[in-house]
């Protein structure tokens, strides 16, 4: 039997994967109806919270998402927590069904002596600092350090790594949130080692973030020949890749290790085969000692870091861990937490093998932390076409109130404080009218409370 009242969903999360699903939804089901919800204030997720300032073409595809919303079908709920303002079940009263796009925030931990250390952070929270990101603003950088480690060969890491290694005139035209500006105006940040386990084949970076390192005014890039050259087994990787990332890599760091430093005052050292074994200090940060890796061949083709026995001690103030994200999940949702996702088949949510009616994932909590923002988009329709399947067949239950009044009702008696699209449009003009005369894009409010009350007055 075929479901003919009109489509109901909420989508939580604002993020690329939450703009994709509605996009879709909308084209394909007439009469739909979404709330795309957020717990902050501003939509866009990672593109606003997690891609560098220093991108502003990457964060143009915001005017994609613009463009979602310009009709009836889709409503952006934000400052709304889910699980706090509205649960998950009492979404059930009011959606026949829901797709979660929350993302993976967590880090992936070192698993080492002194990780938790002061003066050892995740790189998450330091780029979730300089965007602006409100649960982020308060914390503190000791940037008096003058030398810093940055773990990981992402493109993440390399964020981390350039806007350490920035000038403030280079940061002054972004749109990075002001307490970062003002705080790396005085960073004393001199060094700065990035530090991959595995060789450069296996390195997640993408070119052009690569050569951006290059790029940079007062930095030199060191990478050492010896660490650059390839083993049997990368080179026939390399060899034998799909694409041309490795290849380009590896001709940009064979360019790097080839060019004498210019005396410039900050040097970034890209460093392989090399992995954090302690973190230690009296009371924080003092170094970091790493061991020398070799590259093994594992059964199923890849390559597995070996430790070779000998090991080196850096002298850092500062760790920044970026070896990965991790998705924490849904309260009430079952949760892989090894690998950081929601349990599902292609996008339906999965309870000990068998369906959840009317749940469903996208985007990092679905799949794992993987992929750039295009990525999200076949990810997200894949999940919206097996709704649309479900809803068609009759297998999702209509919800007792379905009716946008009596969602809006419910979260006044609730007294949250709705912040809708005509709200962050208001929101987003001010933004930008701060930025003119500073000749930047943008300046951000970074506090929920400063949001509320500059669209307020």
């Amino acid at each position: 039997m075929t479901n003919t009242s009109p489509l109901r969903v909420a989508v939580v999360g604002s993020g690329p994967s939450g703009f994709y699903a509605a996009e879709h939804l909308r084209k394909q089901q007439p009469g739909v109806e979404i709330d795309l919800f957020d717990r902050l204030p501003t939509p866009y997720g990672l593109v606003r919270g997690g891609v560098a300032p220093d991108h502003p073409k990457i964060k143009a595809v915001t005017r994609v998402y613009d463009r979602i919303m310009a009709g009836p079908e889709v409503r952006f709920l934000g400052n709304v927590m889910i699980g706090q303002d509205l649960t998950r079940e009492e979404l059930r009263r009011f959606y026949h069904a829901v797709i979660h796009c929350v993302g993976a925030h967590a880090d992936r931990s070192l698993g080492i002596p002194g990780e938790d250390l002061p003066g050892s952070h995740a790189a998450t929270d330091f780029v979730a600092w300089y965007n602006g990101h409100p649960d982020y603003t308060d914390l503190r950088f000791d940037l008096s350090a003058g030398r810093v480690a940055v773990v990981g060969v992402g493109n993440v890491a390399i964020d981390v790594v350039r806007i350490l290694a920035c000038t403030p005139e280079e940061l002054e035209t972004t749109d990075i949130a002001p307490h970062a500006l003002e705080a790396l105006r005085s960073s004393r940040v001199r060094e700065i080692w990035m530090l991959g386990r595995r060789g450069p084949v296996q390195a997640a970076f993408t070119n052009p973030e690569l050569r951006e390192l290059g790029e940079l005014a007062d930095a030199d890039v060191i990478v050492r020949p010896d660490e650059i050259a390839l083993d049997p087994a990368s080179a026939a990787a390399l060899a034998a890749a799909d694409e041309r990332t490795p290849e380009r890599n590896m001709e940009t760091l064979r360019a790097y290790a080839a060019k004498p430093p210019e005396g410039k005052r900050r040097t970034v050292h890209l460093r392989f085969l090399c992995s954090p074994v302690e973190i230690s200090g009296a009371g924080r940060v003092e170094r970091m000692i790493i061991a020398r890796n070799r590259l093994v061949p594992e059964a199923n083709g890849s390559l597995r870091a070996e430790p070779t026995g000998e090991r080196e001690t850096l002298d850092v103030g500062l760790v920044f861990r970026s070896v990965g994200y991790l998705g924490t999940g849904v309260p009430g949702l079952p949760l892989d937490a090894r690998k950081g996702v929601i349990p599902n088949d292609h996008g339906r949510v999965l309870e000990d093998g068998a369906p959840v009616s009317g749940e469903y994932v996208a985007g990092w909590i679905k799949r794992g932390p993987s992929g750039v923002i295009g990525t999200n988009k076949p990810d997200a329709v894949e999940t919206a076409d097996l709704l649309l399947e479900d809803f068609g067949a009759g297998k999702l239950a209509t919800p007792p109130e379905p009716g946008r009044d009596a969602v809006d009702g419910f979260l006044r008696e609730r007294g949250v404080r709705v912040f809708s699209w005509a709200d962050w449009q208001r929101l987003d003009g001010l933004e930008r009218a701060r930025g003119v005369t500073l000749g930047r894009p943008r300046v951000k409010f970074t506090r929920v409370a400063d949001m509320l009350a500059a669209v307020e007055s």
